[in-house]
Parts: structure tokens; sequence; C-alpha cells
């Protein structure tokens, strides 16, 4: 009898991978208690999967950094799942990472339109200098 068959975790856990790389598609992510404290953490649920991943900063960060910073907008998001060594508490462990597929990385937001400088124009021309500056230095 395996403990994993009588005490089943919510939770996707490296060893649920296989050694293997997993895509998939972010369904949702929920904040949730996780372990025994007041602990709350962001968890991803992937489409056609029961199981979540609990995000960690690293694995939050890397689906950030490829499709922005609100985690309300990360469903849809395509991402690989894979299993790596990580130090915890002192200790070699397998955890589970998490990184964009490549070919989904959302495009970069248009650029921002410059703001109007003081003559009502928007950038281009050259600044005027002419103003008073009260505590500089007078230059003979």
């Amino acid at each position: 009898m395996n403990v994993n068959d009588v005490y089943p975790s919510k939770y996707l856990k490296a060893e649920d991978l296989q050694g293997r790389e997993i895509a998939v598609t972010i369904a949702r992510v929920e904040i949730e208690k996780i372990g025994q404290g007041d602990d709350r953490k962001p968890v991803a649920y992937f489409e056609g999967k029961e199981k979540g991943v609990a995000l960690n900063k690293t694995n939050s960060t890397n689906i950030a950094a490829a499709y922005g910073p609100e985690m309300d907008d990360w469903g849809g998001c395509k991402v690989i799942l894979y299993p790596a060594w990580v130090d915890y508490q002192g200790k070699s462990v397998q955890a589970i990472r998490i990184r964009p597929a490549e070919h989904q990385r959302r495009p970069a937001p248009p650029p921002r339109q410059p703001a109007p400088n003081a003559s009502g124009g928007y950038g281009g021309g050259a600044p005027d200098l002419d103003d008073d500056i009260p505590f500089a230095p007078s230059f003979v």
C-alpha cells in the first residue's frame, strides 16, 4: 500500500511529473490557505487537470515575466511544468518549476505616448533652458 494512495495530495508534486516536462494551459489562479498555519499562496489550476500547483515566488515571477504581473490575467496562458532539484531547508529536493511556453509569450504592450512638454508639444524640440533657477550659482 502506497502512502500517497492513502493520503492523496490536492496539489501536484514533482514526483507526479515522472521526470517529464508537461505543457499545460492555466485555467485560473486562486489564493488558498496552504499547510497548517495561516499561510496563503496563489495556486495555479490547469485546463483538464484536477490538481493545481502552489506558486512560490520563483514560479510566480517566471510566469509574470512573460504574461504580466496580474494573476487574474494568466487564464489561457500556456506554461511548461518541469521537475528540478532545488535547495529547501538545507536539503536538495525535487520541486516543480514553471516557465512560459516560448511560442505563447504575449507581445509587449505598445510604447506609451510621451507626456506633453512645457510648450504643449510632445518631445522632439529643444528644451526651454531660459528659466530662472534661484539656487543656481552665478557664473561670472
